[in-house]
């Protein structure tokens, strides 16, 4: 051995600073930091989980926020684990795909991965456990598509599924005391949708003050969170929109980076004179386009808003990127940088625009849009943090339901799912010979164990109704699941308690394959950290 401790002929291909974890050093670093990481939301899973406080570093613009949303959670952790890191990137899929279930993929999956802790534990190699976590996962799949209901062909029922969905997806969050109400809402505005998935015409505005409860949906117009200009008209009927995005503030001289010399102010004067002229001409050529309503993105100065004005055009400044693209959506409109070609651009058209207020706020709205699928939900509360909590909520709620209605099939909730996917598994995994069989095992008991935990983080007797439950699932009464409000086990579909078929498959392949990856890693190499230059 030599002084560095290195062998005899041992190469090291390192560079100096790298390191690498091997083995079963490497696996259990990965499952211990998935285990930490699932911990952290799991008690958040549910209708009784807790809130976190998330508090903004010491200096950062970020605003403190309350949340029990696992996504939102997860993204404001940083962390150095490799695997944790694993599992947040799967949370944030989870949100992106269905918009609910984050908190459960991050949970089921750290659930899987203590199970496989365990029959590593007793010497079973990774890619058996492997193998039989896949065909546990086919066989819950199967018992997911059996277990199944599909009521799309009776629009009555299946309104009332998607109205049941949406309050189980609400029950968890801080609209759990209106759920009802927010149903309503949401479902109503999925529908406007005619089976698209693009949400983003439906508008979340937020405005502080009242309570919740106060909420509403503008079902016919669209709010714009803007003012009218100085001097135009407040309120316009039979609207032509004209939608811009250019520059309105040239009527001063604003060269940036160059220096102007001149032996006299009048040259200054004739300068300014130019640049007036300038925008004088494109606010004639903005005007020949025969609008009485003109909107854009950017500032618009006191010469051009006067101008405009005089001629009887409501002006609209600042209205950012996503109002100008949405207003363009809901408007039909074009958005043009270039005023050359009136014959060419289409102008927005609806049948009134007019001021409303909303608390002490004032708004603009245009009611009588083209775009059927439009409408905009106005959010009230105490204060923002409420408000930021219920946007999140009826955010998830809403992506639930328009990806329900392209798959229209539900099932129960309440753990109901869990427990019979497990016990199906647990039948399957009898004709398995070998090892696999206790793989098989183990995903069932994960799969078990998030009953057990929305038992637990309602502070109910966890042991005890998970056997009840079991029991029941045995004899085979397929719909039972957890009573939370009563602390008992009762018919999911009796109690309204559902859940759509994408988001509860999705929570199981995503965990399963997170929990596939993490167990297949033998070495962990870190690179060299970067040297920081002095």
């Amino acid at each position: 051995m030599f002084q560095d401790g290195s062998m005899p002929g041992s190469v090291n291909v390192l560079e100096q600073g790298a390191g690498q974890a091997r083995g079963e050093h490497a696996r259990m670093s990965s499952i211990i930091g998935a285990l930490a990481i699932a911990d952290v939301v799991k008690t958040s899973l549910g209708p009784k989980g807790m809130d976190k406080i998330l508090q903004p570093a010491p200096g950062s613009n970020n605003p403190l926020s309350v949340t029990n949303d696992g996504a939102t959670i997860l993204k404001s952790i940083l962390v150095d684990n490799p695997a944790a890191k694993l599992l947040i990137d799967i949370s944030k899929t989870q949100d992106d795909e269905v918009g609910d279930g984050t908190t459960s993929v991050c949970v089921l999956a750290g659930e899987f991965l203590r199970q496989a802790e365990k029959l590593m534990e007793q010497q079973l190699h990774p890619q058996l456990i492997v193998a039989g976590f896949r065909r546990a996962a086919d066989v819950a799949r199967a018992t997911l598509e059996a277990m199944s209901v599909d009521h799309s062909a009776d629009p009555a029922a299946f309104r009332k599924d998607l109205q049941r969905i949406a309050e189980t997806t609400i029950s968890s969050k801080v609209l759990c005391q209106d759920k009802e109400l927010f149903a309503n809402m949401a479902v109503d505005a999925v529908m406007k949708l005619k089976g698209s998935t693009h949400i983003e015409q439906i508008q979340l505005i937020k405005k502080a003050g009242g309570t919740l409860r106060d909420s509403y949906l503008d079902r016919d117009g669209f709010l714009l969170d803007k003012k009218i200009g100085v001097a135009c008209p407040k309120r316009v009927e039979k609207a032509k929109i004209l939608l811009a995005n250019t520059p309105m503030d040239t009527d001063k001289v604003k060269i940036y980076g160059t220096k102007v010399k001149t032996d006299s102010m009048a040259k200054v004067a004739d300068i300014e004179a130019a640049e007036r002229a300038k925008m004088n001409a494109k606010v004639d050529k903005i005007l020949a386009h025969g609008c009485n309503v003109f909107i854009n993105r950017q500032l618009i100065y006191n010469l051009p808003e006067q101008r405009l004005a005089d001629a009887g055009v409501m002006v609209i400044e600042h209205a950012d990127f996503d109002g100008v693209a949405q207003l363009a959506h809901v408007t039909r409109a074009d958005i043009v940088s270039t005023f050359d070609t009136p014959d060419q651009v289409t102008l927005g058209e609806v049948d009134l625009i007019e001021e409303v207020m909303i608390g002490e706020d004032k708004l603009i709205r245009f009611s009588g849009i083209p775009n059927a699928e439009a409408c905009t939900i106005v959010l009230r509360g105490a204060n923002y943090h409420i408000l930021d909590e219920a946007e999140r909520s009826l955010h998830d709620a809403l992506c639930v339901l328009s990806q329900t209605v392209v798959n229209t099939k539900v099932l129960p909730g309440g753990g109901a799912c869990e427990m019979e996917m497990a016990q199906a598994i647990d039948a399957a995994a009898l004709d398995v010979p070998g090892k696999q069989a206790l793989a098989m095992e183990a995903f069932a008991r994960g799969l078990r164990a998030m009953p057990e935990i929305i038992a637990t983080n309602g502070g109910l007797d966890a042991a005890d109704l998970v056997s009840k439950l079991r029991v029941r699932h045995h004899s085979g009464d397929t719909y039972s699941g957890l009573d939370m409000e009563k602390g008992e086990i009762g018919n999911m579909f009796d109690l309204g308690i559902m859940e759509s078929f994408k988001v509860k498959l999705h929570v199981l392949l995503s965990a399963a394959e997170a929990a596939e990856m993490l167990l297949r890693v033998d070495n962990v190499v870190q690179c060299v950290p970067r040297q920081r230059d002095h």
